[in-house]
């Protein structure tokens, strides 16, 4: 594993557009192109959202750029794209560079998201806290022995995908206050490394976008994580009883009952009444992309949901 590193490498930017001249942009601004810098957090459910828009707007052409969030938000800031989807919304200083160059962001909410804790299926430990997420995120929890509901022994790492993701800038921010991150953390490169690493290893938890979890939805039973390669863990707000530990599943994180969520943005700089990009953020908020977010990943759907009790019968 690579040791976890706060350096912020910004390696995207010279493989994909680079800075834009106000030139480029007037040529953007004739085109039907859709550049999306999106957050790689989202890359499952934001693959099948761009092949819906696709087959809907023949006529627009799209270029995702998979990327973290820093990477994508700086995309955004060159005006290399002229729209993102990110967990965060810009900062003063960022909306005040966008503002220099007369461009000004709009923001729409598409989701609420989860951060997931994965690990090994031999380990056997499937209950945190988020205090205990804290103390290990901060140095403070090094060992199993250590988290109270543990059965085994041994170090403990913690895995995310890279430095300047927003799983990272989630934790260290929400769960640690905007402390400094230490201890036994580990950058492995991307949600899909988190999860090899978790099966081919047990001593570690891996920290990826709850997206990247695929729901068993047999017809013929309640939809379950139990098919994945590893477990996912239960979380609580605190860590008195059993019973108040939950997956990220769509009705806990409706509910508030899984802590550990956050809001998805998508952030529009284009200046025009209309165009392909605009659509693209009405898409994503609208009818057919709630939808698809709603059947098609355990994310909750910002738009109006209900919440029906059933009783199931053999």
């Amino acid at each position: 594993m690579k040791k976890f590193s706060f350096i912020f490498s910004l390696f995207l930017l010279a493989i994909i557009l680079g800075s834009c001249s106000d030139g480029k942009r007037a040529d953007w601004l004739k085109e039907d192109d859709v550049r999306v810098a999106i957050d790689e957090t989202f890359q499952p459910i934001m693959d099948e959202a761009l092949e819906m828009f696709a087959l809907r707007h023949v006529e627009a052409t799209v270029y995702p750029y998979y990327c973290s969030e820093d990477s994508a938000i700086r995309l955004l800031l060159n005006d290399s794209v002229l729209t993102c989807v990110t967990t965060r919304k810009l900062n003063a200083n960022e909306e005040q560079m966008l503002k220099k160059k007369t461009l000004y962001p709009t923001y729409k909410i598409i989701a609420t998201d989860a951060i997931a804790l994965i690990t090994n299926k031999q380990s056997g430990d499937s209950l945190i806290s988020v205090d205990e997420i804290r103390d290990i995120a901060l140095g403070k929890i090094t060992r199993w022995e250590q988290l109270k509901h543990s059965n085994r022994t041994g170090d403990l790492k913690l895995v995310f995908d890279h430095s300047g993701s927003s799983t990272v800038r989630f934790i260290r921010d929400s769960i640690c206050g905007g402390a400094q991150l230490k201890g036994n953390l580990y950058a492995q490169g991307s949600n899909e490394a988190v999860m090899k690493i978790v099966q081919e290893q047990d001593d570690v938890i891996g920290v990826i976008g709850a997206n990247w979890l695929r729901l068993d939805t047999d017809t013929n039973s309640l939809a379950t994580f139990s098919h994945l390669p590893y477990q996912v863990m239960k979380v609580s707000e605190k860590s008195e009883f059993v019973g108040d530990y939950y997956r990220p599943f769509q009705f806990y994180i409706a509910t508030g009952a899984y802590p550990l969520h956050r809001s998805v943005y998508v952030i529009t700089i284009d200046p025009r009444t209309r165009s392909q990009v605009k659509e693209f953020g009405a898409f994503l908020t609208g009818e057919p992309g709630q939808l698809l977010i709603c059947k098609h990943s355990n994310m909750l759907p910002f738009s109006q949901v209900f919440v029906k009790r059933v009783n199931v019968k053999d």
